[in-house]
């Protein structure tokens, strides 16, 4: 099947990438000529496991293509994915400037019928834009169908995300129209649910606000057992037990990041707002998520004093583990907040580091390892729970540090264990432990 994919972000380009491996002719389009000269080039704008290599074979085998010519893209393909970007306006709602500019160039280009499929994650209603903007640019009326396929990939593990899904959701105006997409997925043999394109939207903002949710309850939960000397890890794993509940999206820390669940959650009470529905539970939802940062860094500076002429190291960076990507991560925040107060940051991610220098330029300095961050530094603090701080060598570390205290932002380690070794160990909703 011919399909044409427009926008080479996290989900156009895992998108293109998975279904070309699936045996399709996928056209990747992007408006950025110098990202498309990135991918021809074989290089990677983005940090995904498994990405290069996925795109790397399918490009050799003739079934990737990559392009800044969307019209030649839309006329040879019979499904075009909409995958651009819908960042928050300042009154939270999702810009759809993108989405409108790729549906007037879909609508200009297209020469027969076509299925047009929203990917990107949008508000309910978007549907009906997206048709009324084709319409309104086809040179002549020429039929076709929009559907709505929200995506739910995760940052670092997009792939297996893409191949093994839930469920895969198909909004569409007619049972014809979703058996398109039916034999696209078919190779899958995932789980399918078919609706209508309204409800397939709301599905994807739902999903999110409510695990949304569930983080931002245990973290609630987690400044309770500060208080009350009670472990928060116990108690997660008690509810967690519970089968209506589970374990996934309970793990008590800095809050949620990244690209998906501030935007959307924030896109959620906007447009609650709009059909004249208050949405207070979403909005104490993000209140309690922006003060995670804050709360970690006053207990840092509780503990240590004044932090003017005060080092400390600042492990992982990006958002979440496996992933390069900076937007609404934590350690902004946190560096932020620790550099408001005079302290001096050493920082090291596995990845993130250029992505970093960007958004976090100088005073912080960037190591090479986690031990050269730690190097004299009056405290650690752990933001990203990456794979590898799980193996740090801890006696190492604590010999190079100038005070053995460490605040974990993610509980990665086990207080009893560090208490052992010789550190002052505070973690989220548990109780601090002092040196053996």
């Amino acid at each position: 099947m011919n399909i044409c994919v427009v926008g080479t972000g996290y989900v156009g380009l895992v998108t293109g990438a998975v279904f070309a491996d699936l045996g399709n002719d996928v056209v990747c389009v992007d408006n950025d000529p110098a990202k498309i000269a990135t991918l021809d080039a074989g290089q990677m704008p983005l940090y995904e496991p498994g990405l290069e290599e996925m795109v790397a074979r399918n490009r050799v085998d003739g079934r990737l293509a990559f392009t800044t010519d969307l019209a030649s893209a839309v006329r040879r393909s019979v499904i075009v994915f909409i995958t651009v970007g819908t960042p928050p306006r300042n009154d939270g709602g999702a810009d759809l400037a993108a989405v409108e500019e790729v549906a007037r160039a879909i609508g200009a280009a297209m020469q027969r019928y076509t299925v047009v499929v929203n990917k990107s994650t949008v508000p309910v209603g978007t549907g009906d834009l997206v048709r009324e903007v084709i319409e309104r640019h086809q040179p002549a009326p020429v039929p076709f169908d929009v559907v709505s396929n929200p995506e739910f990939l995760r940052e670092g593990s997009a792939i297996e995300d893409t191949l093994r899904p839930d469920r895969i959701v198909i909004g569409a105006p007619n049972q014809q129209v979703a058996m398109s997409l039916l034999e696209l997925y078919a190779p899958l043999e995932r789980p399918m649910i078919i609706t209508d394109v309204p409800s397939a939207e709301m599905i994807k903002y739902a999903s999110n606000a409510f695990l949304a949710t569930k983080i931002s309850f245990i973290n609630a939960v987690a400044d309770m057992c500060e208080r009350a000397g009670a472990d928060v890890t116990h108690v997660m794993r008690g509810m967690g037990l519970d089968a209506r509940i589970g374990t996934a999206f309970l793990s008590a820390g800095l809050g949620y990041g990244g690209s998906c669940f501030p935007k959307d959650t924030e896109s959620l009470v906007h447009t609650a707002a709009t059909l004249g529905y208050d949405f207070t539970l979403l909005r104490a939802v993000i209140a309690v998520n922006r003060g995670r940062a804050g709360h970690f860094v006053e207990t840092i500076e509780r503990t240590l004093g004044p932090l003017d002429r005060r080092t400390v190291a600042v492990l992982g960076l990006a958002f979440k583990p496996n992933t390069d990507d900076m937007r609404d991560a934590k350690s902004v925040e946190v560096i932020e907040g620790l550099l408001a107060r005079g302290a001096t940051v050493r920082a090291y991610d596995p990845v993130a580091m250029p992505n970093a220098q960007k958004v976090l330029p100088a005073p912080v300095t960037y190591c090479e390892s986690p031990y050269e961050a730690a190097a004299g530094a009056d405290a650690l603090a752990l933001v990203t729970e990456w794979n590898e701080f799980k193996f740090l060598n801890l006696e190492r570390l604590r010999g190079l540090m100038r005070q053995p205290v460490v605040f974990d932002g993610r509980n990665l380690w086990e207080p009893e264990r560090m208490r052992r070794l010789g550190f002052a160990y505070h973690s989220i909703g548990r109780r601090p432990v002092r040196p053996a």
